[in-house]
């Protein structure tokens, strides 16, 4: 009579450590518009680096990347409230097209730079030109949008 004799290694799982709060992250992302629109990827360029919970992303996206592992990619929406927030009708104003550079056209579109009495500078978008003035808008531009983000966790930074 033939008595096989098996030796059995147990081998402890690897656990793979998943992002909290406080970590600092590498991730790579493509970000779109409800409608399928790119507005942003890091696509040909280093990961972006941030510690999580820090501010430095948006809310939705630092809320996003919780819990992942190295190496999970997944698709999330964010909606407004966890990006930039609503349009505020607040954040658009009449500026004079006199108190423009004289060797300055603006144009629909164009970004600007301005001030507050405080010494603040925030850019702002021309949305309109009117006759005398133009419609100057300081909303971020992605205010008021559902985003979509494609993510992939590629590391946690020790």
């Amino acid at each position: 009579m033939y008595i096989a004799t098996f030796f059995i290694k147990i081998i402890k799982p690897i656990s793979m450590q998943q992002v909290k709060l406080g970590d600092k992250v590498n991730v790579h992302y493509l970000g779109k518009l409800t409608d399928g629109s790119i507005f942003d990827s890091s696509e040909g360029r280093e990961p972006l680096q941030f510690t999580v919970g820090a501010g430095h992303v948006i809310k939705g996206f630092d809320n996003a990347v919780l819990l992942m592992v190295p190496g999970e990619k997944k698709t999330v929406t964010i909606p407004v409230e966890e990006a930039y927030g609503e349009r505020n009708e607040d954040m658009i104003m009449e500026y004079p097209t006199s108190e423009f550079p004289d060797d300055m056209k603006p144009e629909v579109g164009m970004e600007l730079q301005m001030s507050d009495e405080e010494g603040n500078v925030f850019p702002v978008v021309i949305a309109e030109i009117l006759e005398d003035t133009v419609i100057l808008d300081a909303n971020h531009l992605l205010a008021g949008e559902t985003l979509v983000f494609e993510l992939e966790l590629v590391s946690i930074v020790e």
